[in-house]
């Protein structure tokens, strides 16, 4: 079964009950049992929903694995993964990621024991240099929040399971159309579900997946035992988003293309930063595991005025947190999604004040050109 036609059919055969060809939202706490320690396989919302369920099942058919388990946004799926984690673990993570995952790591569970090493992973031999004895995963981001730095995965899984460690993979950026690090070798793969998935700006929702039952197992337990989980509401939004995910990824992907090549010979552009450009240092690797580029370019403008005045220009660009909706979005990473990471640090990955990045919608590219015109 071909990828689109898993996005509309997985998960989501008709209700049983009436033939409801849309998967129903199931807005309940809990499930009448028939008698003590008798009932229909479901029991309390927390722990179970049958629409929540459905969503799981589409998405690991998606990204090729077993299980996966839902969470009430992307942080808490990340939030769940180092869960997994005992105290005096090692992780080994990209030095280039989403703030916030930056965040939970450095303020949250370093407190609990959990060490973690942040490394450039575009060159491997510093993920094999910062192994050590007690390392348990290997975590990064491909393509990187917000550089567009590309790791490679066969590489990364074969170095974490030489050392008894699992690959854990942000695929928010690619989604699983674009990108499957299960079939790269990873063990686990989280998404932000807000992002691609949703694709609408509608919802905040994160969701895990694995190739490994006994991890399922561990997630679930730890999704009921936390209680982190989602709504039915978005559960069932992202059932129907998903239904087009394949042509949503299309057309970001061609705009963003189009765009990016346009970028890079403005004379205002200092850099520009996609992995579909042929000049994008990594664009070989990219493009050996990638099957398109997504909808992400972060470029630099050189200082933190001309941000300002291009992000104060743009109008179908709306200034806004978050990406991967079907309206286009700039986002400035040093005071907004990046403003956790030391300075020392985003400076030394080229995350500076004119650095801004773009989420490029689905509107009509000669639009979304004139727009970038005017601002810059």
């Amino acid at each position: 079964m071909k990828f689109s036609t898993k996005a509309i059919h997985i998960g989501q055969e008709p209700d049983e009950l009436t033939g409801a060809v849309t998967v129903p939202l199931y807005q309940t706490s809990t499930y009448a049992q028939e008698a003590i320690g008798k009932h229909k396989g479901w029991e309390y919302a927390r722990t179970q929903n049958p629409t929540r369920s459905r969503w799981e099942t589409c998405l690991a058919a998606l990204e090729g694995g077993v299980d996966a388990a839902a969470f009430g946004s992307g942080s808490a799926a990340v939030d769940a993964i180092l869960r997994t984690l005992n105290s005096g673990d090692h992780v080994v993570m990209a030095e280039d990621m989403y703030g916030g995952t930056y965040r939970l790591a450095t303020k949250v569970f370093q407190r609990f024991g959990i060490e973690f090493s942040f490394v450039d992973m575009r060159d491997l031999q510093n993920v094999r240099n910062a192994m050590r004895d007690n390392t348990r995963m290997v975590y990064t981001e491909t393509p990187t929040n917000p550089m567009m730095t590309i790791t490679d995965l066969r590489g990364a899984a074969e170095i974490a399971h030489e050392h008894g460690a699992w690959l854990v993979v942000d695929n928010t950026f690619a989604s699983p159309y674009f990108q499957r690090p299960l079939e790269l070798g990873a063990d686990i793969v989280v998404h932000s579900a807000t992002k691609y998935l949703g694709g609408h700006s509608d919802l905040v929702h994160g969701i895990v997946c694995t190739n490994s039952a006994e991890i399922g197992q561990q997630l679930h337990f730890i999704q009921n035992a936390v209680g982190a989980v989602p709504g039915p509401l978005e559960s069932w939004l992202c059932l129907r988003s998903v239904k087009t995910l394949e042509v949503r990824m299309q057309r970001h992907a061609s705009n963003a293309q189009r765009i990016a090549e346009w970028l890079q010979n403005h004379p205002s552009v200092k850099a520009v930063h996609y992995p579909g450009l042929p000049s994008h240092p990594q664009h070989a690797l990219a493009a050996s595991q990638m099957s398109g580029f997504g909808g992400m370019i972060s470029i630099e403008l050189g200082s933190l005025e001309k941000a300002k005045a291009f992000t104060e220009a743009t109008q179908l660009f709306t200034l806004a947190e978050s990406l991967g909706g079907v309206e286009s979005l700039v986002c400035h990473p040093v005071s907004m999604t990046h403003g956790s990471v030391p300075v020392e640090q985003r400076q030394r990955l080229g995350i500076t004040d004119g650095l801004v990045r773009l989420s490029v919608g689905i509107e009509d590219a000669d639009d979304l050109l004139a727009d970038l015109t005017r601002a810059l």
